[in-house]
């Protein structure tokens, strides 16, 4: 008798743990259809034991369905979720029994119910905070090379020569790498953000600008205007135009480049009137540089009556004048004809300049107009010539 009631015992275990194997062995099966009503492969599916939290998580085949192994009774939390395009949804069922009835999603049916957002516009909100992200890390990359490169630039000046070859690579380098780097954050920018696409551009144009490559940097100055146009983005395109407009061996090129950067000083002066005086200023500065000084005194004119207080406006204003001088033989005398104003800017460069050594320049230059104005004796000249 005690054998048979520890057989029955035994047997009881037996049945019991089969029941709990029964119990676990269930699953959950379905098909996830996309917003076009085709089958949807990769979807990750989730499903959590609201009381257990037990979790598992499957993904979707080649047509869309799915089977989950070991999903006993209970209630579950399912999410069917794609990062790639953006979809995600959610969803809870009670499951009674091991082998439960399919669970069947339809991405168009849910959006048509609002039940969930489009996943095209997900994605694109995804892919667009992605690309703010790569602009931005491609914008700061740019912003620290700009950075070391200013510091090459200040040390190549009191470097002692021996040295001066290899800040000279660092600085090449680093303007290099600014371009690429702004050119890559530029690619990287959204339509919709307009200011700090504006903003890449306009560093870029800088980057373009300090290596010599003033047509490119024009042309990027001219795309930052166009989506935000600023007084300052005026002001490079027109010191990049006049730049540009130096290295034109074709007058009429010359001419229309240089008409092109006053119009845009006329435009940054019209956003900002404080800019007028620097704008052409940096044209007059340009022109003189490169020797083209009948062409600079208009600018520097326009910049004098912008900023009378400046005495290198002045200066540079006496020289180009000066430069413009001509002359004739009258008798024995060669008579010099001094254009109006010339003398004036002299003076005042040396009322604005009083005290620095500027004023100095001026004083010389105005004493030699002073030398010229009662013309030279050519028998002088001649008899030392003899």
């Amino acid at each position: 008798m005690k054998r048979l009631m520890h057989g029955l015992a035994a047997l009881a275990a037996v049945l019991i743990l089969a029941g709990i194997a029964a119990a676990q062995t269930g699953q959950l099966t379905g098909q996830v259809l996309d917003k076009e009503g085709k089958p949807y492969p990769e979807v990750t599916v989730e499903i959590k034991n609201t009381a257990t939290n037990q979790t598992f998580t499957t993904k979707t085949d080649k047509d869309g369905k799915f089977t989950q192994l070991g999903v006993g009774p209970g209630i579950y939390d399912v999410t069917f979720s794609n990062d790639k395009d953006g979809f995600n949804y959610g969803t809870r069922v009670q499951i009674s029994a091991a082998q439960s009835e399919p669970l069947n999603i339809s991405v168009k049916d849910l959006i048509a119910k609002n039940l969930i957002a489009n996943p095209d516009a997900a994605k694109k909100k995804n892919e667009e905070e992605s690309k703010f992200k790569e602009m931005k890390e491609h914008f700061q990359n740019g912003l620290n090379a700009m950075t070391d490169a200013a510091t090459q630039k200040a040390a190549l000046k009191s470097a002692p020569p021996d040295q001066k070859s290899g800040i000279q690579d660092k600085l090449t380098a680093d303007y290099t790498t600014a371009i690429s780097e702004f050119q890559a954050a530029d690619q990287a920018a959204s339509p919709k953000e307009a200011k700090n696409h504006a903003l890449v551009l306009g560093h870029l144009g800088e980057a373009y600008e300090a290596t010599g490559r003033f047509d490119e940097a024009a042309e990027a100055f001219e795309k930052a205007i166009a989506l935000n146009p600023q007084g300052p983005f005026y002001t490079h395109e027109a010191t990049n135009l006049a730049n540009s407009a130096t290295q034109q061996t074709d007058p009429k090129v010359r001419d229309q480049k240089l008409a092109d950067a006053g119009a845009s000083c006329d435009k940054a002066t019209a956003l900002d009137p404080t800019l007028t005086g620097l704008c052409w200023k940096n044209i007059g500065i340009v022109l003189s540089n490169k020797g083209l000084l009948a062409q600079a005194v208009a600018p520097l004119q326009k910049a004098s009556t912008a900023d009378p207080k400046d005495p290198q406006v002045w200066y540079l204003l006496g020289n180009a004048l000066t430069a413009t001088i001509s002359s004739k033989q009258e008798g024995d005398k060669e008579i010099y004809t001094i254009p109006p104003g010339t003398t004036e800017a002299y003076q005042h460069c040396i009322d604005a300049a009083a005290g620095q050594p500027i004023a100095d320049q001026c004083k010389q230059a105005l004493d030699g107009l002073q030398a010229l104005s009662g013309g030279s004796d050519l028998t002088v000249k001649n008899r030392k010539k003899k």
